[in-house]
């Protein structure tokens, strides 16, 4: 019995103070005045809508994908329908495939960069693009070119010896070959200008 008297005199207690209303209390939900739903302020400049191709679902986007290379062999492909996650391996191996030339001896370049295989389109293009343009370095020039064996090697034509050192395009190749190799611009085109002043020197 001595509990069930702490019982009634600790309830009584409780009921003798004050009552404690939380910070966020109004009043009773029952008596609450109604309000009209809140409408938020229009925005002073419209929200433009995301541009792109629009895609329906299921269907992954695709891509345009351009390579070029205005060296010798001068190339000029363009791989249509290709999804966002081809790999630059992917592009390699259709390069290869419509031109012959050795895999190993293809270089993927993007905005004049080397791209390594394992990257995939989606890492190099916007939401918004719907093409993209990749330019090429072959290893060795027009040697590394496979040679068909029921076709016959033309013999070269034109200029040798001496006389393509005074040609131009014979430096714009040293230098795209030493920029291929050493991967600086400007450290390449020094090294290209030091070999001409020392052949002309020479001469």
């Amino acid at each position: 019995m001595a509990e069930v008297t702490f019982a009634k005199s600790f309830l009584a207690a409780l009921d003798g103070r004050a009552i404690k209303l939380s910070p966020d209390h109004v009043e009773d939900a029952k008596t609450y005045q109604a309000r009209s739903a809140y409408i938020l302020p229009k925005m002073p400049k419209a929200m433009s809508k995301r541009k792109g191709a629009s895609v329906a679902p299921g269907q992954e986007r695709s891509l345009v994908v351009t390579v070029k290379s205005l060296r010798n062999p001068p190339l000029d492909l363009r791989l249509s329908s290709q999804t966002l996650n081809t790999s630059i391996h992917d592009v390699k191996t259709s390069v290869a495939k419509e031109t012959g030339i050795a895999e190993n001896k293809i270089k993927i370049l993007h905005k004049k960069k080397p791209i390594p295989d394992s990257k995939v389109l989606k890492d190099l293009v916007s939401d918004d693009d719907t093409t993209v343009e990749f330019s090429v370095m072959v290893m060795g020039g027009a040697a590394a070119i496979a040679t068909k064996p029921d076709v016959k090697a033309e013999v070269a034509q034109g200029l040798s010896g001496t006389d393509v050192l005074e040609t131009q395009d014979f430096w714009d190749d040293l230098n795209g070959f030493l920029l291929q190799r050493i991967r600086d611009e400007h450290l390449a085109g020094d090294l290209m200008n030091t070999f001409r002043q020392a052949w002309k020197a020479k001469g």
